[in-house]
């Protein structure tokens, strides 16, 4: 048996110093193996104690058939693919490259464009059926008339008089409650 195979049947026995010569034995090159696929110091630091602690709780069988260092890569690198997968959706940053917030003015403005769209569903929501229908395929999800039509069933100039109608009812409604859009 070899050094890992040896330690890792000792471990499994209950000799629990067994482990720490798996750390001690695996840990730096394992560490370098994951960070050749998560590109993060830290991450792999984490998924190579993730895989000790795996070992450690879940006891896997090593079945022999290959080497006990790839045995042990195979399980680091599922670790680190799954971690992967698991990201958040947002991530840390570091505070030197944080942006500068003092920009209040776009933020008002981004926030007046978020507060103007809201308002403009709404009112869309309001219209007939199908021109809600072809005001959102072609301005909220970006379609162009052939393909709205498509979806729809109808002709490019049934699209088109739908459209220009759908438009004419929006600025109504909307100047009713005061707003006007300019985009339109």
């Amino acid at each position: 048996m070899k050094n890992g195979e040896s330690s890792y049947s000792r471990f499994l026995s209950g000799d629990k110093n067994a482990l720490d010569e798996l750390i001690r034995d695996y840990k730096d090159g394992l560490i370098f193996y994951l960070y050749s696929i998560v590109g993060d110091i830290h991450k792999a630091e984490e998924y190579a104690i993730d895989t000790f602690i795996k070992l450690y709780t879940d006891r896997p069988v090593f079945r022999g058939e290959s080497a006990f260092k790839t045995w042990l890569y195979t399980i680091g690198r599922n670790i680190a693919y799954d971690g992967m997968r698991r990201k958040p959706k947002y991530a840390e940053v570091p505070l030197d490259d944080a942006h500068d917030l003092s920009e209040a003015a776009s933020l008002e403005k981004e926030y007046i464009k978020d507060e103007e769209r809201i308002i403009l569903r709404r009112t869309i929501q309001k219209l007939k059926p199908e021109y809600s229908q072809i005001l959102y395929l072609i301005y909220i999800e970006g379609f162009d008339h052939s393909e709205a039509g498509a979806i729809m069933k109808k002709s490019g100039k049934q699209v088109r008089d739908l459209l220009y109608r759908a438009k004419g009812a929006l600025k109504k409604e909307l100047e009713k409650e005061g707003f006007v859009y300019e985009e339109l």
